[in-house]
Protein backbone atom coordinates (compact mmCIF):
# COMPACT_ATOMS: atom_id res chain seq x y z
CA UNK A 1 0.00 0.00 0.00
CA UNK A 2 1.59 3.37 -0.99
CA UNK A 3 0.67 7.12 -1.26
CA UNK A 4 -2.87 8.20 -0.75
CA UNK A 5 -4.06 4.86 0.66
CA UNK A 6 -1.15 4.46 2.92
CA UNK A 7 -1.92 8.26 4.35
CA UNK A 8 -5.53 7.48 4.96
CA UNK A 9 -4.53 4.04 6.71
CA UNK A 10 -1.76 5.93 9.00
CA UNK A 11 -4.18 8.78 9.45
CA UNK A 12 -6.89 6.28 11.05
CA UNK A 13 -4.54 3.94 12.54
CA UNK A 14 -3.37 7.15 14.74
CA UNK A 15 -6.84 8.36 15.51
CA UNK A 16 -7.80 4.52 16.29
CA UNK A 17 -5.17 3.72 18.62
CA UNK A 18 -6.11 5.47 21.99
CA UNK A 19 -10.14 3.56 21.62
CA UNK A 20 -7.57 -0.02 21.25
CA UNK A 21 -5.40 1.43 24.50
CA UNK A 22 -8.69 1.89 26.02
CA UNK A 23 -10.01 -1.38 25.06
CA UNK A 24 -6.84 -3.28 26.87
CA UNK A 25 -7.12 -7.29 26.59
CA UNK A 26 -10.80 -6.99 25.06
CA UNK A 27 -9.52 -5.49 22.20
CA UNK A 28 -8.91 -8.29 20.89
CA UNK A 29 -12.51 -8.87 20.60
CA UNK A 30 -12.20 -5.35 17.74
CA UNK A 31 -9.56 -7.82 15.76
CA UNK A 32 -12.40 -10.43 15.23
CA UNK A 33 -14.74 -8.13 14.32
CA UNK A 34 -12.95 -5.90 12.01
CA UNK A 35 -11.88 -9.44 10.22
CA UNK A 36 -15.70 -10.14 9.67
CA UNK A 37 -15.54 -6.84 8.22
CA UNK A 38 -13.00 -7.61 5.64
CA UNK A 39 -14.65 -11.29 5.00
CA UNK A 40 -18.04 -9.06 3.84
CA UNK A 41 -16.07 -6.59 1.99
CA UNK A 42 -14.18 -9.82 -0.23
CA UNK A 43 -17.04 -11.70 -0.49
CA UNK A 44 -19.18 -8.80 -1.98
CA UNK A 45 -17.46 -6.91 -4.96
CA UNK A 46 -20.80 -4.47 -4.61
CA UNK A 47 -20.14 -3.43 -0.88
CA UNK A 48 -16.42 -2.97 -1.83
CA UNK A 49 -17.60 -0.54 -4.63
CA UNK A 50 -19.68 1.23 -2.93
CA UNK A 51 -17.40 2.02 0.44
CA UNK A 52 -13.99 2.83 -1.80
CA UNK A 53 -16.01 5.18 -4.61
CA UNK A 54 -14.24 8.11 -4.42
CA UNK A 55 -16.96 9.70 -6.40
CA UNK A 56 -20.01 9.38 -3.36
CA UNK A 57 -19.17 11.75 -0.26
CA UNK A 58 -17.37 10.45 2.68
CA UNK A 59 -20.62 11.03 4.85
CA UNK A 60 -22.61 8.95 2.66
CA UNK A 61 -20.52 5.54 2.49
CA UNK A 62 -19.94 6.27 6.44
CA UNK A 63 -24.11 6.09 6.65
CA UNK A 64 -23.59 2.66 4.30
CA UNK A 65 -21.05 1.08 6.42
CA UNK A 66 -22.96 2.32 9.75
CA UNK A 67 -26.23 0.14 8.37
CA UNK A 68 -24.40 -2.90 7.52
CA UNK A 69 -22.66 -2.76 10.77
CA UNK A 70 -25.58 -2.21 13.01
CA UNK A 71 -24.96 -5.20 15.18
CA UNK A 72 -21.73 -4.69 15.76
CA UNK A 73 -19.08 -3.06 18.75
CA UNK A 74 -19.77 0.83 18.37
CA UNK A 75 -16.09 1.37 18.24
CA UNK A 76 -15.60 -0.93 15.08
CA UNK A 77 -18.59 0.86 13.55
CA UNK A 78 -16.27 4.13 13.81
CA UNK A 79 -13.22 2.62 12.72
CA UNK A 80 -14.91 1.40 9.35
CA UNK A 81 -17.27 4.57 9.03
CA UNK A 82 -13.57 6.41 9.73
CA UNK A 83 -11.81 4.17 6.85
CA UNK A 84 -14.74 4.83 4.33
CA UNK A 85 -14.55 8.12 4.20
CA UNK A 86 -10.75 8.35 3.46
CA UNK A 87 -9.45 8.21 0.01
CA UNK A 88 -8.07 5.05 -1.54
CA UNK A 89 -6.03 4.39 -4.75
CA UNK A 90 -7.41 0.74 -5.14
CA UNK A 91 -11.07 -0.54 -3.79
CA UNK A 92 -8.87 -3.67 -2.50
CA UNK A 93 -6.64 -1.10 -0.60
CA UNK A 94 -9.91 -0.55 1.63
CA UNK A 95 -10.07 -4.14 2.90
CA UNK A 96 -6.23 -4.19 3.49
CA UNK A 97 -6.89 -1.33 5.51
CA UNK A 98 -9.23 -3.20 7.51
CA UNK A 99 -7.38 -6.06 7.72
CA UNK A 100 -4.34 -3.90 9.36
CA UNK A 101 -6.50 -2.70 11.89
CA UNK A 102 -7.53 -6.26 12.81
CA UNK A 103 -4.18 -6.91 13.44
CA UNK A 104 -3.88 -3.76 15.32
CA UNK A 105 -6.24 -4.74 18.19
CA UNK A 106 -4.94 -7.99 18.51
CA UNK A 107 -1.86 -6.70 19.32
CA UNK A 108 -2.66 -4.26 21.15
CA UNK A 109 -4.20 -6.92 23.41
CA UNK A 110 -1.07 -8.34 23.65
CA UNK A 111 0.35 -5.05 24.64
CA UNK A 112 -2.00 -4.67 27.57
CA UNK A 113 -1.46 -8.22 29.04
CA UNK A 114 2.49 -7.48 28.55
CA UNK A 115 2.77 -10.46 26.05
CA UNK A 116 3.46 -8.04 22.80
CA UNK A 117 7.34 -9.10 22.80
CA UNK A 118 6.54 -12.59 23.09
CA UNK A 119 4.08 -12.94 20.23
CA UNK A 120 6.98 -10.90 17.97
CA UNK A 121 9.16 -13.72 18.96
CA UNK A 122 6.73 -16.27 18.36
CA UNK A 123 5.56 -14.97 15.29
CA UNK A 124 9.48 -14.87 13.91
CA UNK A 125 10.07 -18.09 15.44
CA UNK A 126 7.54 -20.11 13.37
CA UNK A 127 8.47 -18.43 10.18
CA UNK A 128 12.14 -19.91 10.89
CA UNK A 129 10.82 -23.42 11.54
CA UNK A 130 8.28 -23.52 8.34
CA UNK A 131 11.70 -22.55 6.08
CA UNK A 132 12.36 -26.13 5.35
CA UNK A 133 8.70 -27.68 5.64
CA UNK A 134 7.42 -27.08 2.58
CA UNK A 135 4.21 -29.35 2.47
CA UNK A 136 3.39 -28.09 5.71
CA UNK A 137 3.42 -24.25 3.38
CA UNK A 138 1.94 -25.17 0.97
CA UNK A 139 -1.56 -26.90 2.93
CA UNK A 140 -1.27 -23.66 5.38
CA UNK A 141 -1.69 -21.85 2.05
CA UNK A 142 -3.76 -24.10 -0.29
CA UNK A 143 -6.90 -22.84 -1.76
CA UNK A 144 -8.25 -26.18 -2.74
CA UNK A 145 -8.30 -27.38 0.84
CA UNK A 146 -11.23 -25.97 3.57
CA UNK A 147 -10.71 -22.97 5.11
CA UNK A 148 -11.72 -25.32 8.26
CA UNK A 149 -9.03 -27.58 7.40
CA UNK A 150 -6.56 -25.21 7.25
CA UNK A 151 -7.49 -24.13 10.97
CA UNK A 152 -7.38 -27.43 11.65
CA UNK A 153 -3.76 -28.19 11.01
CA UNK A 154 -2.72 -24.90 12.49
CA UNK A 155 -4.47 -25.84 15.81
CA UNK A 156 -2.93 -29.19 15.96
CA UNK A 157 0.79 -27.57 15.34
CA UNK A 158 0.42 -24.50 17.51
CA UNK A 159 -2.47 -25.10 20.07
CA UNK A 160 -0.71 -25.08 23.43
CA UNK A 161 2.55 -24.32 22.44
CA UNK A 162 1.95 -20.70 21.82
CA UNK A 163 0.24 -17.45 22.97
CA UNK A 164 -3.74 -16.69 22.52
CA UNK A 165 -2.89 -13.87 20.68
CA UNK A 166 -0.14 -15.65 18.36
CA UNK A 167 -2.85 -18.19 17.88
CA UNK A 168 -5.58 -15.74 16.28
CA UNK A 169 -2.84 -14.26 13.99
CA UNK A 170 -1.95 -18.07 12.49
CA UNK A 171 -5.50 -18.63 12.37
CA UNK A 172 -6.23 -15.72 10.34
CA UNK A 173 -3.61 -16.31 8.19
CA UNK A 174 -4.54 -19.59 7.19
CA UNK A 175 -8.44 -18.94 7.12
CA UNK A 176 -8.14 -15.98 4.85
CA UNK A 177 -4.74 -15.76 3.26
CA UNK A 178 -6.22 -12.99 0.63
CA UNK A 179 -3.35 -13.32 -1.99
CA UNK A 180 -0.56 -13.67 0.87
CA UNK A 181 0.91 -16.65 1.79
CA UNK A 182 1.20 -17.90 5.90
CA UNK A 183 4.48 -17.28 6.14
CA UNK A 184 4.35 -13.64 5.05
CA UNK A 185 1.28 -12.73 6.26
CA UNK A 186 2.98 -13.69 10.44
CA UNK A 187 6.33 -11.90 9.19
CA UNK A 188 3.84 -8.60 8.60
CA UNK A 189 2.37 -8.94 11.84
CA UNK A 190 5.33 -9.73 13.52
CA UNK A 191 7.19 -6.29 11.73
CA UNK A 192 3.37 -4.59 13.25
CA UNK A 193 4.59 -5.40 17.31
CA UNK A 194 7.89 -4.44 17.15
CA UNK A 195 6.92 -1.13 15.64
CA UNK A 196 4.63 -1.21 18.38
CA UNK A 197 7.39 -1.79 20.30
CA UNK A 198 9.89 1.10 18.68
CA UNK A 199 12.18 -1.55 16.95
CA UNK A 200 13.27 -1.51 13.42
CA UNK A 201 12.61 -4.82 12.06
CA UNK A 202 15.41 -6.62 9.47
CA UNK A 203 14.58 -9.20 7.06
CA UNK A 204 17.49 -11.03 6.11
CA UNK A 205 17.34 -13.84 3.56
CA UNK A 206 19.95 -15.70 3.29
CA UNK A 207 21.27 -18.62 0.80
CA UNK A 208 22.44 -20.97 4.07
CA UNK A 209 22.00 -20.93 7.69
CA UNK A 210 23.60 -17.90 9.41
CA UNK A 211 25.88 -19.24 13.04
CA UNK A 212 25.11 -17.01 15.92
CA UNK A 213 28.27 -15.34 15.68
CA UNK A 214 27.33 -14.11 12.01
CA UNK A 215 24.27 -13.01 13.32
CA UNK A 216 25.71 -10.80 16.40
CA UNK A 217 27.87 -9.12 13.81
CA UNK A 218 25.15 -8.39 11.56
CA UNK A 219 23.07 -7.51 13.82
CA UNK A 220 25.79 -4.88 15.63
CA UNK A 221 26.56 -3.72 11.73
CA UNK A 222 22.57 -2.99 11.67
CA UNK A 223 22.28 -1.20 14.74
CA UNK A 224 25.39 0.74 14.34
CA UNK A 225 23.93 1.73 10.79
CA UNK A 226 20.59 2.83 12.19
CA UNK A 227 21.42 3.93 15.34
CA UNK A 228 18.89 1.90 17.35
CA UNK A 229 18.02 -1.55 17.85
CA UNK A 230 16.65 -4.13 15.28
CA UNK A 231 15.24 -7.08 15.21
CA UNK A 232 16.73 -9.85 13.01
CA UNK A 233 14.35 -11.54 11.09
CA UNK A 234 15.94 -14.57 9.17
CA UNK A 235 14.75 -16.75 6.66
CA UNK A 236 17.12 -19.28 4.69
CA UNK A 237 16.05 -19.54 1.24
CA UNK A 238 18.80 -22.19 -0.52
CA UNK A 239 17.94 -20.61 -4.05
CA UNK A 240 19.33 -17.24 -3.86
CA UNK A 241 22.69 -19.71 -3.83
CA UNK A 242 24.64 -16.86 -1.85
CA UNK A 243 24.87 -13.96 -0.15
CA UNK A 244 22.87 -11.74 1.70
CA UNK A 245 19.26 -10.26 0.79
CA UNK A 246 18.59 -7.33 3.61
CA UNK A 247 15.51 -5.07 4.39
CA UNK A 248 14.94 -2.84 6.61
CA UNK A 249 12.00 -0.82 5.90
CA UNK A 250 12.71 1.02 2.30
CA UNK A 251 15.83 -0.19 2.51
CA UNK A 252 16.88 -3.03 0.50
CA UNK A 253 20.43 -4.51 0.09
CA UNK A 254 20.51 -7.49 -2.06
CA UNK A 255 24.47 -9.19 -2.49
CA UNK A 256 22.98 -12.25 -2.96
CA UNK A 257 24.54 -14.22 -5.99
CA UNK A 258 21.15 -14.64 -7.69
CA UNK A 259 20.85 -10.23 -7.64
CA UNK A 260 24.23 -10.43 -9.35
CA UNK A 261 23.43 -12.74 -12.00
CA UNK A 262 20.03 -10.59 -12.77
CA UNK A 263 22.54 -7.48 -13.14
CA UNK A 264 24.60 -9.02 -15.39
CA UNK A 265 21.66 -10.16 -18.17
CA UNK A 266 20.72 -6.42 -18.07
CA UNK A 267 24.00 -5.12 -18.63
CA UNK A 268 24.37 -8.09 -21.53
CA UNK A 269 20.93 -6.78 -22.88
CA UNK A 270 21.62 -2.96 -23.10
Amino acid sequence: MRGTSLASLEAVQERFEPVLTAAGEQASGLGEQLFAVVDALDSSGALRRTLSDPALPGKAKAGVAAAVLARSDARVVAAVSDLVSSRWTSQDDLGDAVEMLGFDALLASAEATGELELVEDELFRITRLLVGQRQVRAALFDARGTRENRVALVNSLLSGRVSNVTLEVARRATAAPRGERFVATLGRVAELAANRRKRLVAGVTSGSELSQAQMDRLGAVLQQAYGRELQLNVTVDPEILGGLRIQVGADVVDSTVLARLADARRQLAS
